[in-house]
């Protein structure tokens, strides 16, 4: 990048991917702190994101003395997008992370999630525990198996139209409108400083791809933006709504796993999310330690400085 004015951070920066081949697929995935191998910590993003999301953690991260390893996850960026839908559930996501760890060598590293890619690690520490070494989530906190599968709970408490439902159950439409939308639907949605307001009829993500006027501030400058768009202009958004496909299918897939998450675990909430915190997470993450910051949902964005001290002095923390 050249003569970028007000750059909160120059693109450049961010590392050159590697193509590897883990678990019957190819994940791309950006890499730092080579020199402290041994010391691994693997950054997992959320929806509709990117491993770049996490730009502002990788040099903290790096200095702190963390060998650091960001996937793009299956259906993102030049990752494989695999075209059945089942390819997408729990087991596959959290079989790739568990399949990056043996190729570098791992037993286990410390992960951390955002938004989807936290329930992924919520995931990896029940169906694979012995290879997480410490937990750090933030925006969604564990999510409780209930009686009902998760998909068919929400479409009786929210109605067909909130996405999560809609998603399942009118495949394809979605998918069609973010595609022709991609650059209007990302800067839409990457916004900060949401004024309050009553939630608009309708699915809120087709919503946001069709709205001619984006509301509250950007997240992020342009240079950064179109890191997001060119990747989603490329692969589509089918292979990251799957995820949401796989919701009770998830649920099967866990019915007979110990719910009950003893890893040292830090949750990390915004306090202006629309994500609501869990009034029950101890329950389940019992050795949790809760933090909030004073942001929207896409926290390690919007406040990396605070994100990061946070993320650094509750690891600092753990080694006592």
């Amino acid at each position: 990048m050249k003569n970028v004015i007000n750059t909160e951070f120059n693109t450049a920066e961010f590392p050159e991917p590697t193509m590897i081949s883990v678990n019957g697929i190819t994940l791309e995935v950006f890499e730092a702190g080579q020199q402290n191998a041994g010391k691994p910590i693997v950054l997992c993003h959320g929806f509709p994101e990117h491993a770049f999301s996490w730009r502002h953690q990788l040099p903290a991260l790096v200095e702190a003395g963390y060998h650091v390893i960001v996937p793009n996850q299956r259906g993102y960026g030049n990752s494989s997008s695999p075209t059945e839908v089942t390819d997408y559930d729990i087991e596959h996501l959290t079989g790739d992370l568990v399949a990056l760890l043996d190729h570098f060598g791992y037993e286990k590293a410390t992960f951390i999630g955002h938004d989807w890619g936290a329930n992924v690690v919520w995931g990896l520490a029940q169906l694979h525990p012995n290879r997480v070494n410490k937990i750090i989530n933030l925006a969604l906190p564990y999510q409780e198996r209930g009686e009902k599968p998760w998909i068919e709970f929400m479409e009786e408490i929210f109605g067909e139209d909130f996405y999560f439902v809609h998603f399942n159950r009118k495949p394809g439409v979605a998918d069609a409108i973010l595609d022709e939308n991609a650059s209007r639907f990302l800067r839409n949605l990457y916004r900060k400083n949401l004024p309050a307001a009553a939630p608009e009829p309708g699915m809120l993500m087709i919503n946001l791809a069709r709205a001619g006027k984006p509301v509250g501030e950007p997240l992020m400058n342009d240079s950064e933006q179109a890191v997001f768009t060119s990747a989603f202009e490329i692969s589509g958004f089918t292979g990251s709504i799957n995820w949401y496909r796989n919701l009770d299918r998830n649920w099967h897939l866990l019915a007979e796993v110990d719910p009950i998450i003893p890893h040292p675990a830090l949750m990390i909430y915004g306090d202006r999310d629309s994500i609501p915190k869990s009034e029950r997470l101890a329950d389940f993450v019992p050795n949790v330690d809760v933090a909030s910051l004073d942001c929207g949902h896409w926290i390690q964005q919007e406040l990396p400085e605070e994100t990061n001290q946070t993320i650094l002095k509750w690891l600092e923390s753990q080694k006592a």
